[in-house]
């Protein structure tokens, strides 16, 4: 079974475009869970633009799925997590002021820092995840740094699927299928809808868990939160 986590980040960008609290963060990750996520994610940045630090503190005792904590390592990104303890971490190397995640790591030539903060993340029995492109030797150089999932950065599948959906998932069934060789679990995200997920979850085998955000939130404007994260699971199977 491959898991829906829902990533709210885009709820707290518009409660932030008038400050108070509507909408309530809090309560939306709660009614995700309701309606059938089985994880909520969230990526706090350093500037919190969206997802705030505090959010993240206040989100733990409510979650009771799985808790999914992205960002890039930096000391207060890993300090935070060492506070909360979420069920997983996933580590992207995006740069303080990226809009989004736009790139997976370069696992070869960051391999002994990535190795280096993972281990601490298992010594706190957080499970890890790291962001990777579908080149082999970023796939497979995963392995050597000790995380126990990759995250498959899917924005190239997503804007290749209408000019050749087969061309745009062969790389990423090539390294799910290298991932799992090497003894990874197989997360993936970036731009999956409701047009896109269901022939990549049917092609791309063990594929463990998709996060969801920007796409999601968007369709429940005129879907409604429930609908669409019923929607969205329908599309996992």
């Amino acid at each position: 079974m491959t898991k829906l986590s829902v990533n709210i980040n885009k709820i707290a960008t518009l409660r932030n475009a008038r400050g108070g609290n509507v909408p309530d963060v809090l309560k939306a990750a709660v009614d995700c869970e309701r309606f059938g996520a089985q994880g909520i994610t969230v990526h706090p940045r350093p500037d919190e633009r969206h997802i705030r630090y505090q959010d993240v503190r206040d989100l733990r005792p409510l979650v009771k799925t799985e808790f999914n904590i992205e960002g890039y390592p930096s000391d207060k990104f890993i300090q935070l997590v060492l506070e909360v303890i979420p069920e997983q971490v996933t580590l992207v190397p995006d740069p303080p002021d990226a809009i989004t995640s736009n790139a997976g790591w370069d696992t070869v030539k960051n391999r002994d820092f990535l190795r280096e903060v993972i281990s601490e993340f298992k010594k706190a029995g957080i499970r890890t995840s790291i962001f990777v492109d579908t080149e082999f030797k970023n796939v497979a150089g995963a392995a050597d740094t000790g995380t126990d999932r990759v995250e498959l950065y899917t924005e190239p599948y997503a804007a290749n699927f209408h000019k050749n959906k087969e061309a745009a998932v062969k790389p990423f069934v090539e390294a799910g299928k290298i991932a799992v060789e090497h003894g990874l679990g197989l997360n993936a995200g970036h731009d999956l809808d409701l047009d896109n997920l269901n022939y990549f979850y049917k092609n791309v085998k063990k594929l463990d868990e998709v996060s969801i955000g920007h796409a999601l939130i968007s369709d429940a404007l005129y879907l409604g939160l429930e609908n669409t994260i019923q929607m969205y699971l329908h599309q996992l199977k």
